[in-house]
Order: structure tokens, then sequence, then C-alpha cells
């Protein structure tokens, strides 16, 4: 088993600070967590209007043909191991995904683990079950993302919300991980959550219930589930959010100045309720890694993890991307390269 714990503002995989000794340039690298945006890994489109959009074309690894959501987790399973060989550590899954276009104004699909009355959708879990089942025997930690606001809506009310935290965070303990970080809800502050209790003025609720729940019944030194949430790109999380918050999560999303990476977290350790918990970012799309500085090396200057977050493009291949599904899970594009390349310089785990 893999346990993850928080040390201070460091990571911790079984006891040791991740990528122990490890500095690049002068920052330190031990006991960040580098993660990267992978929450289509259990994807599914309940919609039988839009579910073809998302059939296999000729050139994907195993060829064409109709959406397969086992497919997808299988060749998702497959590739973890390359990740984890350039060093990453970290990935977000989501229950409820993200957009497979990377953005879109409307979002017709249906992909939701949870029923509308907030009960699980068992080939969601069994997918998913493979997935952290594999990053386990990696010694890898995902971040388990509930809700995403582009399906929230699939969700009766707000007794169906908490209904959903409660089964989804039972079901994580019922398997006994102790290698997994929970994310209540993406980009809280989004205005097109439905439910004002998965919103950020009110989602420290959700984060408390989580961490309550999950008291005593986690095989680590914190004995629960560490849990967070995340805010939009270029924002600062709230001071309520922060108090209750075991770790903050930050998103770089149109931020094209790195300076303004550096100063994101110096301001979010300044939020009243801050007493030290790691910060790193959980979803960027900003690239440049050849460049001398850039956004992930702007956030590991300031001791803050950094995620990596790509999607393909208009008129882009199927091998870009890795929330545009049908995804290709390898690392095979110039973007992919460039990141895992630079990862791999990052924590020491060039071959």
């Amino acid at each position: 088993m893999t346990t993850v714990t928080i040390d201070g503002d460091a990571f911790l995989i079984d006891g040791e600070p991740t990528y122990p000794g490890c500095w690049y340039q002068g920052r330190k690298i031990e006991g960040l967590l580098l993660n990267s945006r992978m929450v289509q890994g259990i994807f599914d489109d309940l919609n039988l209007a839009t579910r073809h959009m998302w059939n296999y074309p000729p050139d994907a690894p195993n060829g064409a043909g109709p959406w397969d959501p086992d497919r997808n987790t299988e060749e998702f399973v497959a590739a973890m191991a390359s990740w984890r060989a350039a060093g990453l550590l970290g990935f977000t899954i989501n229950l409820q995904g993200g957009s497979p276009q990377g953005y879109s104004k409307e979002q017709p699909w249906h992909n939701s683990a949870f029923t509308a009355s907030g009960d699980l959708r068992q080939p969601y879990m069994d997918r998913l079950h493979r997935i952290l089942a594999e990053a386990d025997a990696l010694g890898m930690i995902p971040i388990v993302g509930y809700f995403y606001f582009g399906q929230d809506q699939r969700l009766d009310d707000e007794k169906s919300v908490i209904r959903a935290t409660e089964n989804a965070t039972d079901w994580l303990l019922a398997q006994g991980y102790t290698n997994v970080l929970v994310e209540v809800g993406n980009e809280v502050d989004n205005r097109a959550y439905d439910h004002a209790i998965l919103r950020a003025d009110r989602c420290h609720e959700l984060i408390a219930l989580v961490q309550a729940r999950s008291t005593g019944r986690v095989a680590s030194a914190h004995g629960r589930l560490l849990v967070s949430t995340s805010l939009c790109g270029n924002v600062i999380p709230p001071a309520n959010l922060v108090a209750v918050s075991d770790f903050l999560l930050l998103h770089g999303n149109g931020v094209r100045d790195p300076n303004r990476i550096r100063e994101m977290v110096d301001l979010t350790r300044q939020v009243v309720g801050f007493r030290g918990q790691p910060i790193l970012f959980n979803e960027d799309d900003h690239f440049g890694f050849e460049a001398g500085d850039n956004n992930m090396l702007a956030a590991l200057g300031r001791y803050a993890g950094w995620g990596y977050f790509d999607f393909r493009m208009t008129r882009e291949g199927h091998v870009e991307g890795y929330q545009s599904v049908p995804v290709d899970w390898a690392i095979n594009s110039e973007r992919k390269r460039g990141f895992f390349s630079l990862l791999a310089k990052v924590t020491g785990n060039v071959s």
C-alpha cells in the first residue's frame, strides 16, 4: 500500500518526502507533488445523442472504433508506468470528468459517476478502482475529484450532492486506499455550478464533511482523507477554503506571465487562515517548457507543485492533449514530450 501524508508544507509518500534530496537549478523539489490533469480516465457518455462524438479515429493507437469506456481506462492504465518513469507522482482524476473538448460553452453530454439522487454508478467505480490500484502499485498519488461544474446539474438537489459526497467518500474508505487526495469540486467559483453548496462560499461545508466522515477510517498518520478544492485560473483561494483545506489547489489557466504564478503563491500564503499547508497547481494550460522561465518553473521556485493541463486544439491530431476525448494517453506529442522531458530533468528521472 502506498500512503500519502503531509508534514508542514511537504507531501510524503510512505513517510518519506517526495523526490528525496532533489533540487533543480536552486529550486527545492523535495516534498512537492508534480502532477498532470488526467480527469477523463473513467469518462463515459450516457447521452446517446452525443456518444458518437467520442468514437475512435483511424489514427488512434488501437485503431478506429465506437467509443468504449473500458478501452479508455485500459489505455490509461497501460500508460501510467511511463508517466511514473519520467517523475510524475500525482494526477487528477474526476468522477464527473472535465470538458472532453478542453473548453466548452455547452456540455450536453452526460458524464457522471453519480445518479441523480447521489448513488454511485458501479461501472464508473470499477474503472476508477483499476486506476487507483495501479497508482498504488506504482507509488503514485491520485487527486480524486468529486464534482465538475459542467455536470453537477446531473444531481437533483443539495441533498443529492451531500449524499454523493458521502457515497464517494465511503467508497474510497471501503477500498482501503491510503494513496489518494480528494478535490471536492473543480473550480468551485465557476458561476456554472447549479448547486449552492458546491460554490466557493459554501464548499468548505463539503470539505469538512469528507474530513469528518473519514476520521479514524484511514490507515495513515492523519487517520482520515486529506481534502481540498480548486478555484478558477488566476484566482487566490478565499479565507473560508484556506482555513479548512489540508492542501491548497491553484489553477494557472489564463496566466501568461510566470511572475503572476509567483505572485499567486505569495498571495495565497498571506490569506487569513493559512497555516503552512502545501500549495500546488493542478491545472495550468501553459507550456513553453523549453524556455528559461515558464509557469511550471515559476511555481517550483516558490515551492509549489505544478500540474500540466493539455487539450486537443482546433485541427490538431488525435495524439494531442490529455483531456480531449477520445484520449491518446501516451507521451507522443511535442507538448507532452516537452512537459515530461522537463519533468524528468526537474525530478532527476532522466534516463
